[in-house]
């Protein structure tokens, strides 16, 4: 897939505690957070914006990693090419001091960005709350950011850390005992229900992880787990991004009818519940 052009998505910067971020908006009504996965801001990931914002809600996509509309593929930019990219773009994360990759029950430092940015937001955008995507290192930042009130439909698509190195890390998720516990205490008070995706054989994302989730969250996690023999095969590696890479957009397939979950989650809990408020 060649380089997308940002064509259709706002540009601006969201400033907070010093530090200052590009982001990109599309749409209009209430703001969904859409964290992208690595190498970043592609353009299957813009996509999945494009059907968030044509669903009525506004898409928000911070830049935490990578060049925005930059494709990844291989196919069309040359295995070497895209490696380098995606390297870089590792790296950068590796490095950062706001990224917690190994640590178990540890809120990231970006988190707090990030609950900002979702204040500011909503704001900007009005309606009964956020919703929030986290994909790959992304995915359990929508989980921490549900600590926040404002949070009202988090999504946590392959959520890939703490890296899954040994059976501590494989069953648990990037989030602080403290921050875990105001979520539970959402679930169990306001209703809150948190979404989960991955693919059954995705060793980024073990099932532990969810089990995990399903034991700290009961009922409030809906977990949509996936054979892997129903990721697009046309992908570059193998099933784990289930919302841009793997994505089959066919209806009848399954990965569309995960991607169709998602949009009614924030259908029923922003779209439909601004229009009884």
């Amino acid at each position: 897939m060649a380089d997308h052009d940002l064509n259709g998505f706002d540009r601006d910067t969201f400033t907070h505690d010093g530090t200052t971020r590009r982001i990109l908006r599309r749409g209009t009504g209430p703001a969904v957070i859409v964290m992208a996965e690595i190498p970043g801001i592609t353009p299957k990931v813009l996509e999945f914006a494009e059907r968030v914002a044509a669903i009525g809600c506004t898409a928000v996509l911070p830049v935490l990693f990578g060049t925005p509309g930059r494709s990844a593929d291989p196919v069309a930019d040359g295995r070497l090419k895209s490696g380098r990219y995606m390297a870089s773009s590792i790296w950068r994360v590796c490095v950062s001091r706001e990224f917690t990759l190994l640590a178990t029950g540890k809120t990231s430092a970006v988190v707090t960005w990030l609950r900002a940015l979702s204040a500011h937001e909503h704001q900007r955008c009005q309606g009964p709350g956020v919703g929030a995507v986290g994909m790959c290192l992304t995915g359990g930042f929508a989980l921490a950011m549900a600590a926040d009130e404002r949070l009202l439909a988090p999504v946590l698509s392959q959520p890939s850390l703490p890296l899954a190195l040994t059976r501590s890390r494989a069953a648990g998720i990037d989030i602080s005992a403290e921050d875990l516990a105001a979520v539970r205490g959402r679930c169990e008070r306001d209703g809150l229900r948190v979404m989960g995706l991955r693919f059954r054989g995705d060793r980024l994302v073990p099932g532990d992880r969810f089990a995990f989730l399903r034991r700290e969250l009961g009922d409030a996690f809906t977990a949509v787990e996936l054979d892997d023999s129903v990721a697009n095969p046309g992908a570059a590696m193998p099933p784990h991004s289930v919302l841009t890479e793997h994505l089959i957009d066919e209806p009848g397939q399954p990965t569309r009818a995960a991607l169709d979950q998602v949009l009614d989650l924030f259908r029923t809990r922003l779209l439909e519940a601004q229009r009884g408020s």
